[in-house]
């Protein structure tokens, strides 16, 4: 029989890959970890971990276990949360997940609505991608993932919901006003993270050319002031220039290229009260963009 405080042991010890490490952080000793471990191999029949030297590591079963561990702790948790959310929204945690553009603006706003509306709520943010956020939202590990996707993407992700709560323009990023794209299919341009790169090399290619991007940065407040310097130029959201805007750079809207935002959440519907009431937030609180 798989009991939690077995799998909470072991997840504990994939995250640090130490029994000293786990034993720390669930304030256990250490031969009190080690038997754990000893009796979760002996329920389930595999070993799950392996000596090497002075410390362990986990073996393929050990490691597929750990992850369902992860998982089924994560829905456990919260199942708590949604349960003290159930009285009347008095008490109770829920955990977002959302990149810095939505958190520096949409997120705020949501939130001191939620804190006005909802004194007892506990919201726990935590700065993502999308991709890692969606990630987080299956394991267990949080409640909602606000996201985004091109009108041409797939929406197809197994167990996740998605509900739309707005857009979101792109803009290019120059020092001249009223410009196209395509004034500078020539030009050096500035790049973010891998995904994002893919994003603007995709904008680019529905106006006829590829990019060639010599510069790269995730930060927004960087990458507006390499195209203030003359060192390129590129693309951001809306969401980013509300968060922060330089007044000597020109924005202009790319027509036809939008981002959707979602708050995905994960499992059947309704949706907990607590949950509920962040989507709600959310979508107030997203406005169309301005730049």
């Amino acid at each position: 029989m798989l009991s939690l405080v077995h799998l909470k042991v072991l997840a504990a010890v994939a995250r640090h890959g130490s029994v000293t490490e786990a034993a720390k952080e669930l304030h256990y000793s250490q031969p009190s970890v080690s038997h754990h471990l000893s009796r979760l191999e002996a329920a389930t029949g595999v070993k799950l971990v392996q000596r090497i030297g002075r410390g362990i590591r986990l073996t393929p079963e050990g490691q597929l276990l750990a992850n369902r561990s992860a998982e089924i702790l994560g829905r456990v948790d919260a199942a708590t949360n949604e349960l003290a959310a159930q009285v009347g929204l008095q008490a109770g945690r829920v955990r977002l997940a959302a990149n810095a553009s939505a958190l520096s603006t949409i997120v705020p706003r949501a939130a001191a609505s939620l804190a006005q509306a909802h004194p007892g709520l506990e919201l726990s943010l935590y700065e993502r991608h999308p991709v890692e956020a969606l990630q987080m939202l299956r394991h267990g590990d949080i409640d909602v993932a606000l996201v985004f996707r091109y009108a041409d993407a797939p929406l197809d992700e197994e167990g996740v919901r998605l509900v739309h709560v707005g857009d979101d323009s792109i803009y290019l990023l120059s020092l001249r006003p009223d410009d196209c794209l395509t004034d500078y299919r020539d030009a050096p341009w500035i790049g973010g993270c891998d995904r994002c790169k893919k994003e603007l090399t995709a904008v680019c290619r529905r106006h006829g050319f590829n990019p060639r991007i010599a510069s790269h940065s995730d930060d927004i407040v960087v990458v507006q002031a390499l195209v203030a310097a003359g060192v390129g130029v590129s693309t951001q959201p809306g969401l980013a220039l509300q968060a922060h805007r330089r007044p000597d750079i020109h924005a202009t809207e790319l027509t036809g290229f939008r981002r959707q935002i979602y708050a995905a959440t994960y499992g059947d519907p309704p949706d907990p009260p607590a949950v509920a009431a962040v989507l709600a937030a959310l979508a107030e609180a997203t406005t169309p963009t301005e730049s």
